[in-house]
């Protein structure tokens, strides 16, 4: 075991995104204020000031999270076809980070064998590396549209494989894992007793696939298998990231009471003032037209994101996401890849647009790539693509090329 290697996506945002004067790298929906979030809500005699108890005395609370925030999340886990998760079976957290965190602490040991789809966040396969584990990558290709290969993933699975990773939808491309080939990983994990953990911290802001769709992606509690483990927070499909909270769940209580030891050691309970707006933010008054608003926002600025990219395809392409907040759009000149740190770097210094470069946040190979995270308020995503417009038409041509 040993510290896992510098987290460049978290130390990239850090360093740039509190100068950036259109920070389209964020990858949360809009955020919103209390405010805000209460004018959302269906009842329209509810203030701001009602939803977080004043008089409540502020001891630790409920240890694994509230019964109203864990009620709202069962809600959300149980469709009307499948079995419902109880909310015994959720563990709140302070963000989906920590829940993350605590399912490979609590599952994994030196010498085991993980698989983790990717690209995707680097927690996802840093922190299990750094547990001593053997980590191989189930790599999603442009060619195929950002779809992995489900033979390829068969051919991973060893003897010692204790833990199949997922990110669905996928950061940072955007795609999603269907509901065909969920189904099939599921058939696959199950037949060797393989425990599956799906990052889901982007569901459900589904913007491009309608849920009639029969590739729809259930969460992958929904598809009958036990031994499965998802993860979720409020900072990206419902714009509140600075409350801090996350959770993981899993049909599996042997699976929930291991990580809900390892969390005695991080956590003894989450803030009761930010699990009660959580509570309220996912109650069915405000959930729809919270998600409402965010998905629109998702529809409306994708499209300005498609026209930049159409307008400057002789440098740009992209695979159009389907859900999720995030855009993987490859930057070229003269047939090959340019710089994306330097052109990161360069648009930030002279005209304020953030951008993240694939290369640094998401592995070496993705020489060209930036992560754009195209969920912001639309006036920002429209200036900010407008300043990279004049940029490209002046400046492009100043950009190395990659090595």
């Amino acid at each position: 075991m040993s510290p896992p290697p510098p987290f460049a996506v978290e130390q990239w945002m850090d360093k740039y995104e509190t100068t950036a004067k259109y920070n389209i790298a964020e990858t949360c929906c809009a955020s919103v204020s209390i405010e805000e979030l209460a004018s959302l809500c269906e009842n329209k005699d509810v203030k701001a000031s009602d939803i977080i108890d004043l008089s409540a005395i502020q001891h630790y609370g409920e240890i694994r999270g509230s019964t109203p925030l864990r009620n709202n999340l069962s809600r959300l886990y149980s469709s009307k076809v499948g079995t419902p998760l109880p909310p015994d079976n959720i563990l709140i957290t302070p963000g989906a980070i920590a829940a993350n965190f605590l399912v490979f602490y609590a599952l994994l040991k030196p010498g085991d064998h993980v698989i983790c789809h990717y690209p995707t966040y680097q927690q996802l396969y840093s922190v299990p590396a750094s547990l001593g584990a053997e980590v191989d990558l189930w790599k999603s290709k442009p060619e195929n549209k950002w779809f992995p290969d489900f033979e390829e993933l068969k051919a991973m699975i060893k003897d010692n494989t204790k833990l199949i990773i997922l990110n669905n939808p996928q950061n940072p491309t955007g795609q999603i894992l269907p509901k065909t080939l969920l189904q099939k990983i599921i058939h696959l994990a199950e037949s060797k007793n393989i425990p599956i953990f799906s990052d889901e911290v982007y569901r459900p802001l589904f913007h491009g696939i309608s849920p009639i769709d029969p590739d729809f992606p259930p969460s992958i509690l929904s598809l009958g298998y036990k031994n499965t483990i998802a993860t979720g927070s409020l900072s990206k499909a419902y714009s509140l990231a600075g409350i801090r909270v996350g959770w993981l769940a899993s049909r599996s209580p042997e699976v929930l009471e291991l990580c809900a030891n390892a969390r005695d050691y991080t956590t003894i309970a989450v803030s009761q003032l930010d699990q009660q707006v959580a509570a309220f933010a996912l109650a069915p008054e405000t959930l729809h037209s919270l998600l409402g608003r965010n998905i629109q926002l998702a529809k409306a600025n994708l499209e300005l994101l498609e026209r930049f990219v159409i307008k400057h395809d002789e440098f740009c392409s992209y695979i159009r996401p389907v859900a999720g907040t995030t855009a993987f759009v490859k930057f070229s000149r003269e047939g090959q890849a340019v710089d994306a740190k330097a052109l990161c770097e360069m648009l930030q210094a002279k005209t304020g647009v953030m951008f993240l470069p694939g290369d640094v946040g998401f592995g070496s190979e993705w020489k060209g790539y930036v992560r754009i995270g195209f969920v912001q308020r639309t006036e920002v995503v429209r200036e900010g693509l407008e300043a990279v417009r004049r940029f490209m038409r002046r400046e492009f041509d100043e950009v190395p090329l990659s090595e």
